[in-house]
């Protein structure tokens, strides 16, 4: 640890102290790894009213300390004046959308382990969702911060404005910050009016959002958009992180995408499925397209068309995918330092430099920031390791990821792990005297990146609350418009069918409500007209009638209101009605 900043020394001494307290911690019980085939469909009812759900997971103390450090990432990185968050520090050159997107989801896993204060969290979104929402949309190059309703992928740190010419107005980014803009809607749910008016905030954020406009070579969505080029060449094809695009352009109360975008999307996946490591699975190299959309979206037990054909569901493929990843690390082909069953993790991150350099006798290519990977296709090592590809995985294999993380704080915690968790990346192989794009080198050691990734750093804190409590899942349930597009890509069972068969139960109840105050209105004018008929005047005949007619009108206006009580029963909306957020809607 010579030379070693004491700022850099003394976290990584609080995890060998939190280490050695608990041996390596309570170790995930054996468990069988995927096997190739098929799995078993579970068919899902309602539970009954006071069904107790599972507990929270058990993991060892070392990850309390990297959630917190992770969770100040976004809390003390973010601007305070404008709620930008930046794509990396602590070089800190721009803000990125997908960052914000995981820094409003962040902000709620403050509250619930009492880092931060409701308050806080409330000021800190409202101010973010407002500087969005105010901010300049428009066709012009610059002073802007989007176009019908997209982002820039970059904005300005201090204006928000697209940072420079070489940065897209991003369909996928929009789409990484649109899943934290919904997660803060579903959440904030009290009655206080700055909640209120987060809410109000979020659904007008989506709302104008104009998912058509995007594509350009329909059904398929583009990737972005220029102003000085316009589109860009490529669609969303091949399965990747773009399935949170689609679901959340299919959910769209105001400029949906039509059903068949995500049927012409799926029928792309054909060329990425097959046996890797063992593992069968749709494939994809960097690790991060199996875990973005399912840091929101709860994906076990439901299944669109495509995975009912394969017999598996995506949340198991990520599962297999996990496993691939480690079982190349093992096998090692390409003879790279460090690697093994407990060190791992290939995904889009940080690297040394972009150079071509010999290793082992071999000419050997490394790369700067890039899509790394091992899969099927389009598959990138050079022996940079990323710890968000391991411990972003925990919901997957907390059997695989547990050890892995440990390793990475005993053996590199050192130079690695620091102030808000783990630094971006490291290559114990690139020991190369030359200039660096960023990081440095340790002797002996390699090289080890010298910046936090937001958009690294936002699946680690979010997958350790998944692990916990399914927390983050759990809220965006709740989000009506993320079920819409779920449904409408064609998804059933699962949680999904349990939510249907409470709408199904609330609907009968209705039902029933609105048929038993129907008969009750009927008798109760029946006895009227008999009593008035028994006094006898003709007359008096006439007033029965309309007397029998108002209370008829009060037994349907009571109805009405059960009608509209079981509507919040069956968890239809969220807890923000005022702002005609919509109940399920049909395809």
């Amino acid at each position: 640890m010579r030379g070693l900043p004491l700022t850099r020394l003394l976290p990584y001494a609080a995890c060998v102290l939190l280490l050695a307290a608990c041996g390596r911690g309570e170790q995930p019980a054996n468990v069988e790894p995927p096997r190739p085939g098929p799995i078993e469909e579970v068919v899902v009812t309602a539970p009954p009213p006071d069904a107790v759900k599972p507990g929270p997971g058990s993991l060892p103390p070392l990850f309390r300390d990297i959630e917190k450090r992770t969770f100040q990432f976004f809390w003390d990185t973010t601007d305070e004046r404008n709620g930008m968050t930046p794509d990396r520090f602590p070089s800190r050159p721009f803000a990125s959308i997908a960052a914000i997107g995981f820094a409003l989801t962040a902000y709620p896993i403050g509250i619930e382990n009492g880092w931060i204060s409701r308050r806080q969290a409330v000021d800190r979104t409202l101010l973010t969702l407002e500087f969005l929402l105010e901010s300049p949309q428009g066709p012009e190059a610059t002073g802007t911060i989007g176009h019908r309703g997209f982002f820039y992928h970059f904005l300005d740190m201090r204006s928000g404005h697209r940072y420079e010419p070489w940065v897209e107005l991003s369909s996928v980014d929009t789409g990484l910050m649109m899943l934290g803009v919904l997660f803060a809607q579903s959440y904030y749910d009290g009655d206080d009016p700055r909640e209120q008016r987060i809410r109000e905030v979020a659904d007008e954020l989506y709302r104008r959002i104009e998912w058509p406009w995007m594509q350009v070579r329909p059904p398929l969505v583009s990737m972005g958009w220029y102003p000085e080029r316009g589109f860009i060449e490529h669609d969303w094809t091949g399965y990747d992180e773009a399935m949170l695009v689609y679901i959340l352009a299919l959910g769209s109360p105001t400029h949906p995408v039509e059903p068949e975008a995500w049927t012409a999307w799926t029928r792309t996946y054909d060329d990425s499925w097959g046996i890797f490591q063992g593992q069968e699975y749709l494939s994809f190299a960097p690790h991060f397209g199996h875990q973005y959309s399912h840091a929101w979206i709860d994906f076990r037990g439901i299944r669109d068309a495509y995975m009912r054909g394969r017999g598996i569901d995506y949340f198991e493929n990520s599962r297999r995918a996990t496993y691939a990843q480690r079982s190349y690390a093992i096998e090692n082909p390409m003879g790279w330092k460090g690697y093994g069953p407990e060190i791992w993790g290939l995904t889009a991150s940080d690297g040394p430099q972009r150079t071509d350099q010999e290793y082992e006798g071999q000419l050997r290519e490394f790369r700067h920031y890039s899509a790394r990977g091992a899969g099927i296709a389009v598959a990138f090592d050079d022996g940079t390791i990323a710890p968000t590809a391991a411990i972003a995985s925990l919901p997957f294999a907390p059997e695989l990821v547990v050890p892995a993380t440990e390793a990475l704080v005993e053996r590199h915690g050192e130079y690695l792990y620091s102030s808000y968790g783990f630094l971006d990346a490291f290559n114990p192989s690139f020991e190369y005297d030359i200039p660096l794009k960023t990081g440095r080198i340790v002797p002996g050691r390699g090289w080890v990146a010298s910046d936090y990734i937001g958009i690294d750093q936002g699946p680690i804190l979010i997958g350790i609350a998944n692990h916990r409590s399914g927390f983050v899942w759990e809220v965006m349930k709740r989000n009506p418009y993320i079920r819409i597009g779920l449904e409408r890509a064609g998804f059933t069972g699962g949680w999904l069918a349990e939510l249907q068969a409470r709408d199904a139960a609330a609907d009968e109840a209705a039902a029933g409500a609105e048929a038993e105050a129907e008969a009750e209105a009927e008798t109760e004018a029946e006895a009227e007209a008999g009593a008035d008929g028994a006094d006898g005047a003709g007359g008096a005949e006439g007033e029965a009638g309309k007397e029998s007619e108002t209370r008829a009108g009060d037994g349907a206006a009571a109805a009405a209101n059960a009608a509209g009580r079981r509507g919040e029963a069956g968890g239809r909306t969220t807890a923000a009605p005022a702002i005609g957020l919509p109940s399920r809607r049909a395809a």
